[in-house]
């Protein structure tokens, strides 16, 4: 098992580069196609909602992530964290509400809590890594 975490601005010009930075740690610890793709998808889906909705008065703070390769276990594991508002219902949302239905589509489990202590989001996400298809 080998794991590797990244630390960002929650900015949305910081998205780009950790999504490559991490799908070029997965491939070269031999993880195929899928789940890359569909891992891309829902990282970028979990960082833009924490860049977005995290951080309503526009002062960022941070998000990281913690990806986890698990060979023996056949499971790719990534772990969004924010240090943001929190999960909460946002009448002047600018997005469409559809990151997080995506996540759960993309990844063979998906859990979204309150990040450390009570403040953020975390939101855990895991990729079967035995199995070619989004619903393994």
């Amino acid at each position: 098992m080998t794991s590797q975490s990244w630390s960002i601005p929650a900015v949305a010009a910081e998205v780009g580069d950790l999504r490559r930075a991490i799908t070029r740690y997965v491939t070269s610890h031999s993880v195929a196609d899928p789940p890359v793709s569909d891992m891309k998808v829902a990282v970028s889906e979990a960082v833009t909602n924490a860049v977005v909705h995290g951080f309503p008065s526009g002062n960022p703070g941070t998000v990281t992530v913690l990806v986890t390769v698990d060979e023996p276990a056949a499971l790719l594991t990534v772990v969004v964290t924010d240090d943001g508002s929190g999960v909460r219902p946002r009448p002047d949302s600018p997005g469409l509400g559809l990151g997080l239905p995506l996540i759960t589509t993309l990844a063979r489990t998906a859990k979204i809590s309150a990040g450390p202590d009570g403040h953020g989001t975390r939101v855990r996400m895991t990729f079967g890594l035995d199995c070619p298809g989004v619903l393994s």
